[in-house]
């Protein structure tokens, strides 16, 4: 009776530090690489990628070089030129937020894009597709800039949140609600 009462101790205290975490540690983490970030082989990124509109589409996160000229550049002409070009594409989540893990190849600054390709054609489409950057500044109208896709990686699991943004109206892209 007395290992019984122990056994359920251990459980009752396992299951109460799995509740005492946040939900992004209990989400699965999504994408190839996921398996960097679950286990602590960094250096990597796990954005949570809260607010998204709906289930539609893909989800997709791009690594760029933290310079002006190749943020946002086209993925052949950056590996092309042997410069940092990474892209994990992943389906939504059912329910929750996103958590998606991607491998950088050493610890530094990049640029990080989130999209969500809504209409699946795989080019961002302004009037549906979400977007969002690491500083989840207000993206308006404009050209996103550089500033706002900046992350400092480490060498272990750097985490990010990352709100989507949707177009909304005729004040650009903001958060929905």
């Amino acid at each position: 009776m007395a290992a019984r009462a122990m056994m359920v101790a251990g459980l009752a205290g396992a299951l109460a530090a799995l509740l005492a975490q946040p939900a992004a540690a209990r989400a699965q983490v999504l994408g190839a690489d996921a398996a960097a970030c679950t286990g602590g082989q960094g250096p990597a990124i796990q954005a949570t990628i809260t607010g998204l509109k709906d289930r539609k589409g893909t989800l997709k996160l791009e690594l760029y070089p933290a310079n002006e000229a190749d943020f946002l550049a086209g993925d052949k002409a950056l590996l092309a030129a042997g410069k940092t070009f990474r892209r994990i594409t992943v389906a939504p989540p059912a329910g929750g937020n996103a958590v998606i893990c991607l491998r950088v190849p050493r610890a530094g600054r990049y640029a990080l894009f989130f999209g969500h390709d809504r209409d699946g054609k795989n080019k961002f489409n302004f009037w549906s597709d979400g977007a969002g950057f690491p500083s989840n500044a207000k993206l308006g109208r404009s050209r996103p800039k550089l500033a706002e896709a900046l992350i400092d990686v480490g060498p272990g699991i750097t985490p990010a949140t990352i709100r989507a943004q949707y177009l909304r109206g005729l004040g650009g892209f903001g958060p929905l609600g």
